[in-house]
């Protein structure tokens, strides 16, 4: 398994619909990238430690090969944009690789 960390950075005044994220956002990248490995993703709101993260979402694929297949796919666009329904805040990707 690996796990792509999709985090948002900000603060409180920066504008994130919550409810969108989770309620349609959430579901299309299930949507989207399940046929592709998805095995899992589940978002979290960090509380304010002074990191300036306002969301994270971690999602959990098969492999490798999975996530560059998912993020390579055509649906990719469809979640890219769904994202600009959320926050203009751009989001960054990091990997936990499997020891």
């Amino acid at each position: 398994m690996i796990t792509m960390f999709v985090t948002y950075a900000g603060n409180a005044e920066t504008p994130f619909n919550r409810e969108h994220w989770i309620k349609v956002h959430m579901p299309l990248v299930r949507q989207c990238w399940g046929p592709y490995g998805l095995e899992r993703v589940d978002g979290f709101f960090p509380g304010d430690d002074g990191v300036g993260l306002i969301a994270v979402a971690a999602c959990v694929f098969r492999d490798k090969h999975a996530m560059d297949a998912a993020l390579a796919s055509p649906e990719t666009a469809q979640v890219m944009a769904d994202v600009d329904l959320v926050t203009a805040v751009k989001p960054q990707r990091s990997l936990a690789l499997p020891l």
